[in-house]
Order: C-alpha cells, then structure tokens, then sequence
C-alpha cells in the first residue's frame, strides 16, 4: 500500500506518525516530521526527512538502529509492524540464500560490531549480497567510536530514504 504525499498530508498525527515509524524508528525523528506537515511534494519530504535526521543527537540515532533486526535475523529487538518487518525482510533478502558460513560469518559480525560500539551493525542492505555485507561489517570494525556513528546513521539515513520511496510509491516514479 501506497500513499500520495497530499493524502499523508490530511492523515491525524497519529496515524501519520504510524506511518513514519516504519520508515524510521527514532520517535523524535517521527514527530518533527509529522510537525512540519504539509509537504507539497516528496522531494520535500525526502529533502525534510534528511535535514531533521541529521539534527538529532546519538540517543535517536541509537533508537533507530535498535528497530532494525540484525542483519540475517527476522526479527528486531524492538517490537515493529508488519510494513516494517516485510521491508526488513526484502532489504535482506540475499542473506536467506547466502551459503552456511557466510551467515554463521554474519552472526559472528553481528556480535563483535554489538561488543565493540554498543548498537547493532545497521548497513542499507538494498541491492548488496550478504558478502558485501560481511566485507563491510568486517571492514567497519576497524573504525573508530566517533566515525562508526557517522557511518552508521548514514546508512540509516539510505534505509529510510528508501522506506520513505517505497511509502510514496507511486510518486518516487514521476
């Protein structure tokens, strides 16, 4: 299901905000968006959704990061819908199929990234093999505190962008 950005526009807040969750789960993130309503397109909703993620702190950044399953499990730490459990999904489609090791290797990943920056490791799996993945959490082991947090709300940053395309379907294609 799909909506046109007039039409999110004229939801109650509550129902708006609903729908923002699946796109991203930081609550402050949600309800600033919902503030600046009405958008005249989904440019400026896109445009909007990245001025006010990176006007957040680390807290909310963090809260966003924890709605996510880890890369190669089905479900989140955080209790979600349905919409944001199917996008989760389809973002990691390719793990499913991947060989044995390489998501035992995940697993693995998942773990030390937790241990060592105390979040789940958050990648815009869209379009990238579970290989890709693996290399990048590996490589991104290697960062330091300050730099991962920038990475990693980057890739949040892409992962919302792409919910929030997938919400607006039908005007991301005009």
């Amino acid at each position: 299901m799909t909506i046109t950005v007039h039409e999110f526009n004229a939801l109650p807040a509550a129902r708006a905000a609903e729908l923002l969750t699946a796109c991203c789960g930081a609550p402050r993130w949600v309800s600033t968006m919902v503030a600046r309503r009405p958008y005249a397109s989904l440019d400026e909703v896109l445009a909007a959704a990245d001025d006010v993620w990176w006007s957040l702190d680390q807290h909310d950044w963090r809260e966003a990061f924890a709605r996510h399953p880890r890369i190669g499990e089905a479900e989140s730490a955080s209790p979600h819908g349905e919409r944001e459990r199917s996008w989760a999904a389809g973002e990691q489609a390719t793990v499913a199929t991947a060989q044995d090791a390489v998501r035992d290797a995940l697993v693995e990943a998942n773990i030390k990234y937790e241990r060592r920056f105390g979040y789940i490791y958050i990648v815009c799996a869209t379009g990238k093999t579970a290989d890709e993945m693996l290399a990048l959490a590996r490589g991104r082991l290697h960062n330091s505190a300050k730099v991962e947090l920038r990475v990693a709300a980057e890739e949040q940053r892409k992962i919302t962008r792409l919910r929030l395309e997938k919400l607006f379907g039908d005007e991301a294609d005009s």
